[in-house]
């Protein structure tokens, strides 16, 4: 069984957001990342070094409410309306590309289906509708 989820997109305030999302539905975060935590620490500029890189927040059963800070070039094309994606997880790596592959039919395929620095497989596409779309499924599935 597949889920959906949604990620987010913040101009600078996700751990700000994530609180507030925090006290309203409960839970603890599964997973905070900073981008001076990860493979892209030496590129990232000082000032961005302390902001959100991912962030999971659990809520209810199986949904899980995700979100980075956009930095450099994302920030300047963030709006509201595209501030989201919406996340397929499959429960392998063939399904999540199959499923990958269909989304990306008469859309456009931002960074292919294929395994992440970061150790999962991870692609992004924006689909013929114009919404945004992101597969994600770890490597080991």
């Amino acid at each position: 069984m597949i889920t959906i989820n949604t990620y987010l997109n913040f101009a600078g305030n996700t751990e700000e957001a994530f609180n507030f999302y925090r006290s309203v539905f409960g839970g603890e975060f599964l997973t905070v990342m900073r981008f001076k935590d990860t493979f892209e620490a030496d590129r990232t500029p000082e000032a961005d070094k302390d902001k959100i890189m991912h962030i999971a927040l659990p809520i209810g059963k199986g949904n899980m409410l995700m979100a980075t800070d956009a930095i450099g070039e994302m920030c300047k094309t963030l709006t509201p309306g595209n501030n989201y994606y919406v996340c397929v997880n499959g429960e392998n790596v063939d399904e999540t590309r199959k499923l990958f592959t269909a989304l990306a039919a008469g859309g456009k395929i931002v960074y292919p289906f294929d395994k992440a620095p970061w150790g999962s497989y991870f692609g992004q596409l924006t689909d013929q509708f114009g919404i945004q779309w992101m597969a994600d499924c770890p490597a080991d599935q």
